[in-house]
């Protein structure tokens, strides 16, 4: 086999995580960075001779070369096959599904998420394991370990594979399997959802709007809502993915959505909307003049996701990241669960999905998904949401209307304080964590705090300890402010400060959010001294 086995030097940067390792795309440009990363990956999950692996990405800038710098790296390393999605194109949830479907040792996935596309913008790699889930922290730091002292890296010396033809070919020794990307993910939601159900719904005049913002559910949500349920044409919008995302921000929220929100709260709004993000693992819902939050949306399907075939038979618990709102907490404890606040990451789902302990989990950060497959799933949440809507007849004013006075409301915000220099952020977060043991008692405002602590989880599975996971601030009446710093950007850090209130009096169930948390709004300033420490008055987003 034409080969080469090529010096190099150790990986500057960051210990990749649960979503791998990001940074801006002329980083992995640089020469021998990415084959340095992939080397690590291989060398750190003991090597890929025989292995089988699934290869595929969202489609942004860098995503084919890098491709084919991973199938040539994995040829030399002795891999006996890569199943790829054609075009180089398959969302996080679909790797999951057909690492788990075809038996596959594990799969990369070329995705910075959420964060923009572009030769300027931001790129991603990460490694998902056999179960289909994100890399355990055991495995990262072995990873991470090797590109401390990583000296070589293998090669074929050949020209690059065709991925754009659907079929099996030969590598360099290598089987190379081009898929189509939708259609076995299609055939698994079709397990999962009552099609015949939400296509006469469709059928019925029902509307919808689902933009992909130019990421890789596109071709996902035309084959699926379009095609298969009968969705008028136009109903997908921006479906095509693009390396630069259109030039936008493939993030799912009312933000960066803005075009979607306008159009829903217009005079003309269909009945129902939803985007996905750039690797097709997140998803934001909004109904006629009513925007979901992901943490409403997680207590929902929670409580009706049993109106679905997939989940007829109830569901073994639930289980949120520590930050998303307790809404779920209060469904799961009316059908008698278990509920369980983990810390933030899908790897801690995965524990407990693969010990059958939960079914569903779900995130703030508008990440939702179940035992399906070991990632958030964008699509899924929707074509859920549809098939209760479907079964029910509600519009989805109605159903969160009745939702909140079966269960109450718990008023919910995210406030992002993105690019902050890393040394006020963490000023921020030790001036919070000094302050934690005089708290409880004290008041703040007209908020009396019930307790403070800073999280820590021990997982029930393995037994494994998670700490310094964020700070939270519990007041009396269920009122909560939740700070922590965020690892998903590419510059600086992140400050993610959450603040929820729940409101059980019916006749304050329809507030406007703003104005109900804006008491723990202000003590969450008061405490966090954020303005005077890092010189931000006003978040970067809001969601």
């Amino acid at each position: 086999m034409p080969m080469q086995t090529v010096r190099t030097r150790p990986i500057e940067g960051q210990k990749p995580g649960t979503s791998g390792l990001r940074k801006k795309t002329a980083v992995f440009k640089r020469p021998h960075f990415l084959e340095n990363y992939v080397q690590s990956i291989f060398d750190g999950i003991g090597g890929v001779q025989d292995k089988v692996l699934v290869v595929g990405g969202d489609g942004r800038f860098f995503n084919d070369d890098a491709i084919q710098i991973i199938l040539r790296m994995a040829a030399a390393n002795g891999a006996a096959k890569c199943i790829v999605g054609q075009g180089g194109i398959l969302s996080t949830p679909a790797v999951s599904h057909l690492i788990r479907k075809r038996g596959a040792d594990g799969g990369l996935i070329l995705s910075a998420s959420h964060n923009p596309g572009g030769p300027d913008a931001d790129f991603g790699l990460k490694y998902n394991g056999p179960n289909g889930g994100p890399a355990t922290e055991g495995v990262t730091d072995k990873i991470f370990a090797r590109t401390q002292d990583i000296d070589i890296y293998k090669i074929t010396a050949s020209t690059g594979v065709d991925i754009d033809t659907l079929g099996i070919r030969e590598h360099q020794g290598m089987k190379v399997e081009i898929v189509d990307p939708v259609e076995d993910y299609a055939a698994l939601m079709e397990t999962l959802f009552d099609f015949d159900k939400i296509h006469a719904l469709f059928a019925g005049g029902f509307t919808m709007r689902f933009d992909a913002m130019h990421a890789v559910t596109g071709p996902y949500a035309h084959a699926i809502l379009e095609d298969r349920l009968g969705a008028e044409a136009g109903s997908v919008l921006n479906g095509t993915p693009s390396p630069d995302f259109g030039g936008g921000h493939p993030d799912p929220n009312p933000i960066w959505a803005k075009d979607l929100m306008d159009v829903m709260h217009g005079p003309a709004a269909p009945d129902f909307g939803a985007a996905s993000d750039g690797d097709g693992d997140r998803n934001m819902i909004v109904g006629r003049n009513t925007y979901v939050t992901p943490s409403d949306s997680l207590a929902v399907l929670t409580a009706k996701a049993h109106l679905a075939p997939g989940y007829r038979d109830g569901l073994a618990g639930v289980a949120r990241s520590m930050p998303t709102s307790r809404a779920v907490d209060r469904v799961a404890e009316a059908l008698g669960i278990a509920c369980y606040e983990t810390p933030t990451g899908w790897k801690f789902f995965g524990n407990l999905l693969d010990a059958g302990k939960a079914t569903l989990c779900g995130e703030e950060s508008a990440g939702t998904g179940s035992d399906h497959v070991r990632e958030k799933d964008g699509l899924w949440a929707v074509l859920l949401w549809l098939n209760i809507l479907a079964e029910t007849g509600q519009s989805v004013a109605d159903l969160m209307s009745d939702f909140w006075a079966e269960y109450g409301r718990c008023y919910y915000s995210r406030h992002d304080y993105e690019a902050v220099d890393s040394d006020k952020a963490n000023a921020v977060m030790d001036g919070l964590r000094a302050q934690l043991p005089a708290l409880p008692g004290g008041s703040v405002g007209n908020l009396v705090v019930e307790a403070a602590d800073e999280f820590a989880y021990d997982d029930p599975v393995d037994g494994s300890r998670a700490t310094g996971q964020g700070i939270r601030i519990t007041f009396e009446g269920g009122a909560r402010a939740v700070f922590r710093l965020s690892g998903t950007g590419t510059e600086g850090a992140t400050i993610r400060v959450y603040l929820e209130k729940l409101e059980t009096d019916a006749d304050k169930l329809q507030l406007n959010p703003e104005h109900a948390l804006a008491e723990v709004q202000n003590a969450a300033r008061a405490l966090s001294d954020l303005t005077a420490k890092t010189g931000r008055v006003d978040p970067d987003v809001v969601t």
